[in-house]
């Protein structure tokens, strides 16, 4: 069902400065523009399947591999629910926030299954429209160090490398997030772009290439299983009101087939019912999902599961952490008026 696409460069060193203003970014490791090399490549790539839809499968893409909070997308086939609804699916894994969208803008995918942040794209003019927030506060995510690091609390992560998934991504807000909060000087954050596949995070990790690494909660708890890394403390930690995960979609589909984004939001609700009802089932799917251990995926389970709303409506508290986050980030200079950025119409029961 699923296949994965893989176009920029891992591993790239950013340190952030604040001006007067806004924040500049300059990077240590400068190759060409990452978001150029995407884009061009992924209009290589997927030019040959950009025209007409109809009667095709829908292209649901999701940001990173092995990650529980994208599960209900390859879940909801397993369960027969697409057939159940009328609507085929294909998973399509871009690894990162910037690709996602960037393969929304070529024309690569019809839906994107991402975070909050990404937000800032459609500001910024990609064709989409938010279409359900599906989870609030951060329970999925946290900050992971090496087994053996001497940190003890947020505090020693002062002036040491945090490793993101993509510059503009919530991995960069929570970064920021924490930096803020903690009144860190400018040239005490220290992010390092690292891409969103699991294996390349623990590698980071382990060789001590990054002092901690913003990501899914469970991927502290299973590298502490081997001794290899741990969870630091979580996201939810640093942050209250908030959309963490959202759903896109572009424009061209809303407008060829809503009655597929309606059956397809159906879908993923129908799921995540299910997942909140079975927790022996939903726990046995991520074991063999994510190859993690049934301990790990119980814990995961039981923190997760509380996040995820239950109707997709997109919360007024939310937006405006959402907005200032843009503000906070250099992403933009003034707060977003987000509610030209989505809409609710395709929601079950609107």
């Amino acid at each position: 069902m699923s296949r994965t696409g893989e176009f920029l460069p891992k591993g790239e060193t950013t340190k952030f400065f604040w001006g007067s203003d806004r924040m500049s970014r300059g990077s240590v490791h400068s190759p060409a523009p990452a978001w150029r090399v995407g884009l061009f490549l992924l209009l290589a790539t997927f030019a040959f399947g950009s025209a007409a839809r109809a009667g095709e499968k829908l292209r649901v893409g999701i940001p990173a591999t092995a990650a529980f909070s994208f599960m209900p997308v390859e879940f909801a086939e397993k369960l027969g629910i697409y057939k159940k609804n009328g609507v085929e699916v294909e998973q399509i894994v871009l690894l990162g926030s910037g690709k996602l969208h960037q393969a929304m803008s070529a024309g690569a995918i019809d839906i994107a299954v991402g975070a909050g942040t990404d937000f800032a794209f459609l500001v910024k003019g990609a064709p989409e429209l938010g279409i359900a927030a599906t989870a609030g506060q951060p329970l999925d995510m946290g900050f992971v160090v090496p087994y053996d690091s001497p940190a003890k609390t947020a505090d020693d992560l002062r002036g040491k490398k945090l490793g993101i998934s993509t510059v503009g991504a919530l991995t960069d807000w929570l970064a920021h997030r924490l930096a803020q909060l903690k009144g860190w000087k400018p040239e005490e954050l220290i992010e390092v772009a690292v891409g969103s596949d699991k294996n390349a995070e623990a590698a980071f990790i382990v060789t001590h290439q990054i002092d901690a690494m913003i990501t899914g909660s469970a991927s502290g708890l299973q590298l502490e299983e081997t001794q290899r890394g741990r969870l630091l403390f979580p996201a939810s930690d640093i942050v209250g009101d908030f959309i963490d995960h959202a759903i896109f979609a572009s424009h061209d589909i809303l407008t060829k087939d809503p009655a597929a984004v309606r059956a397809f939001l159906k879908s993923w609700f129908e799921t995540v019912a299910y997942e909140k009802t079975h927790r022996a089932e939903t726990i046995a799917e991520a074991v063999k999902e994510m190859r993690r251990s049934e301990a790990v995926e119980a814990k995961e389970y039981d923190l997760v599961l509380k996040m995820y709303s239950d109707d997709g409506r997109f919360p007024a508290s939310g937006l405006k952490v959402m907005a200032r986050s843009f503000v906070e980030l250099g992403l933009l200079d003034t707060e977003p008026d987000l509610t030209k950025y989505y809409t609710e119409k395709y929601l079950p029961g609107m």
